[in-house]
């Protein structure tokens, strides 16, 4: 006998708005994943960063004693604090009354609350702080970090996520609040550690600082850089600034940028190691905002500092936050976003410790070991989640031939006396890099960078399968240069580069003099011009090059690009559920990819090429017969 069973009708509703939903789904659209042969070796010898280190960790609530909303900020506080005024930097607005009234309190007396992680042992150790960014302000998002918390305090920090949901909800324009009231908290440890009464009596190396956001808190590590070193508020000089903290380093996790622009400009930073990372579906912030902060950042001073950023396919922007996890546009993500194509929420973490961590050491620890993963994350394959990434790298020792920002004369470098050449290109150009999206209505899709664009195609228009001499591009170096800088086996040629669509038409015949220069009809994609192999990212062949250096005695040795790093094409990203839900005007970042070559490995070519009197640098385009590629920032480095 069958047995029929009968559900509720809400059941029956719920099931049938599932299948709806389910039918808005369209094919899931990803690019193939190149990680098998990209991450298939592990030539990094360290320690892995993300395995728990040799201490103890102990935890402890601070905070105010009173809190209303927040039991282990009222009943579990081990250090009792005082608030802070930050009324002249933060504005609640008309929603004032209804916050104030929910939590008890107002900007005039927000709290210093947080939760530590901390290391059972002598010390003193490195001390490093994390602040999530907007969120539910009830759902709240500092326990969000432990994960951080444990392995950084077992490996010798102190850690604290820092509590600001308070500022979190409908606000608009506090990120520099949010910086403020990070060094108020650094403010607060150094009180803690002055207290024999406390853990951390003793116990913190206030040289050796690191900032941590995310989000709009990652915009907010960067003002609180700069804060660091300014006397007084840049939007109210009656508040005084007196900070000056060992702040070596700062980590932006997919944050925003220009949401603070003091007197109408982003806000300036300057000689201080950065990391950003990104996710490429980042259903939240949907660009890769940080990399403005990445461009202008400086180096100015003389120091030792580096910079990178790392942007990771498959990502999205809360499983950095375990609070936060898959829910980019809140409890309802699943009925927008698509899902299927992030990448496992632990993986994605367990990304962010392996940097993370790796990064602390290098730069508050000075361990040299870890230096090659941000050159290269290919050195570290045998660590990293299975899925793509692009990254970024620059030294404060790196000097620039070719940055294409100081003039538009597309003929002269960066450095005095450095000359550009194009031959048989088909485009020569330079322009600003874009982001796929805006940060907010009042602020550009640019990325702050410029750029330079180079097309080629060596077949030659009319003449069946005959292929000319390979196109090039040329940075010649003046005398003098070379030595001034201090070249030789141990420096390094760096740029950064990646592949676009669009393939040029083929080339004129030999004796067009437009063929050199670049221009008239030559410019124009097979695909305009009727040519019938003209096709989509996936249609064209993979692209690779050969970088050429000559010495001022005219021996020349080549390298194979894509032997320091992968090529590829913009990744596809799709994050919204329905295709016609996007609103923007690509389905993919452009971001590019840093290259460094040993200068050594010239010499490997050709021992006969001087590493000492480099006179030219020539891409030369004869590794794949047709396309297009961004290039930036070609200069030379230390080892």
């Amino acid at each position: 006998m069958s047995v029929r069973r009968f559900l509720p009708t809400a059941v029956l509703a719920s099931i049938a708005t599932a299948a709806a939903v389910a039918g808005c789904y369209g094919p899931l659209q990803l690019t193939p994943s190149d990680h098998a042969t990209v991450l298939a070796e592990q030539s990094l010898e360290a320690d892995h960063p993300a395995l728990p280190g040799p201490y103890r960790v102990s935890r402890l609530y601070y905070g105010s004693g009173t809190d209303r909303r927040r039991p282990e900020y009222r009943d579990s506080v081990s250090i009792v604090t005082e608030t802070v005024d930050a009324s002249k930097l933060v504005s609640l607005g008309q929603s004032a009354g209804e916050r104030n009234g929910y939590w008890g309190f107002t900007p005039k007396e927000f709290p210093i609350n947080g939760r530590a992680w901390y290391p059972e042992g002598e010390g003193p150790f490195p001390l490093v702080l994390i602040v999530h960014g907007n969120h539910d302000m009830r759902d709240f998002s500092d326990p969000g970090y432990g994960y951080l918390g444990e392995l950084l305090a077992s490996r010798g920090y102190v850690f604290a996520s820092v509590d600001m949901n308070f500022i979190n909800g409908g606000i608009r324009n506090e990120n520099d609040g949010r910086g403020w009231f990070l060094l108020k908290h650094i403010d607060a440890f150094k009180e803690f550690a002055a207290d024999e009464s406390t853990p951390f009596h003793g116990k913190i190396d206030f040289d050796r600082i690191a900032l941590i956001g995310h989000s709009r808190g990652g915009e907010a590590v960067g003002h609180a850089a700069a804060f660091n070193r300014l006397s007084r508020y840049p939007d109210d000089a009656s508040l005084e600034f007196d900070f000056n903290h060992g702040i070596r380093a700062i980590i932006a996790i997919a944050p925003v940028d220009g949401q603070y622009l003091p007197t109408g400009r982003f806000v300036p930073v300057e000689n201080i190691n950065y990391m950003v990372f990104h996710g490429s579906h980042d259903g939240d912030v949907t660009s890769f905002h940080g990399l403005r902060l990445y461009n202008r950042l400086s180096f100015t001073d003389g120091g030792d500092y580096f910079k990178t950023a790392i942007y990771m396919y498959r990502a999205n922007h809360g499983q950095w936050n375990t609070v936060w996890g898959n829910k980019d546009n809140g409890p309802r993500s699943a009925r927008r976003l698509d899902l299927r194509g992030l990448i496992d929420g632990e993986a994605q973490r367990e990304f962010g410790k392996i940097y993370i961590s790796a990064f602390l050491e290098t730069t508050l620890r000075e361990r040299p070991d870890y230096m090659p993963m941000f050159r290269d994350h290919r050195t570290i394959g045998g660590w990293l989640p299975e899925t793509m990434y692009i990254t970024q790298f620059e030294s404060s020792g790196f000097r620039a031939l070719a940055s294409f920002e100081e003039d538009i004369d597309l003929t002269t470098g960066t450095a005095p006396g450095v000359t550009l050449e194009g031959d048989s290109l088909a485009t020569w150009r330079e322009n600003l890099l874009d982001l796929r999206s805006r940060n907010r209505p009042t602020t550009s899709s640019s990325q702050d960078n410029n750029a330079l664009w180079l097309g080629w195609n060596n077949r030659v228009a009319g003449g069946g399968d005959a292929v000319a001499t390979p196109a090039s591009y040329a940075i010649s170096l003046p005398d003098g240069l070379a030595a001034g800088w201090g070249l030789g086996t141990a420096s390094r040629l760096d740029l950064q580069l990646a592949a676009v669509e669009g393939r040029p038409a083929p080339r004129r015949p030999e004796d067009d003099e437009e063929t050199e220069a670049g221009g008239g009809d030559a410019v124009r994609d097979e695909a305009e011009a009727g040519g019938g192999d003209a096709g989509r990212d996936g249609d064209e062949e993979p692209v690779d090059l050969s970088v050429v250096v000559t010495d001022a005695d005219g021996k020349s040795a080549g390298v194979r690009l894509s032997d320091y790093g992968p090529i590829r094409r913009p990744l596809e990203t799709v994050v919204r559920r329905r295709n016609d839900a996007e609103s923007f005007d690509n389905q993919w970042e452009l971001v590019l990819q840093s290259f460094s070559i040993p200068l050594a490995d010239f010499v490997a070519a050709n021992p006969a090429f001087d590493p000492a009197r480099p006179r030219e640098i020539r891409l030369l385009f004869d590794r794949t017969e047709a396309g297009t590629v961004v290039v930036d920032d070609i200069g030379f480095s230390g080892s």
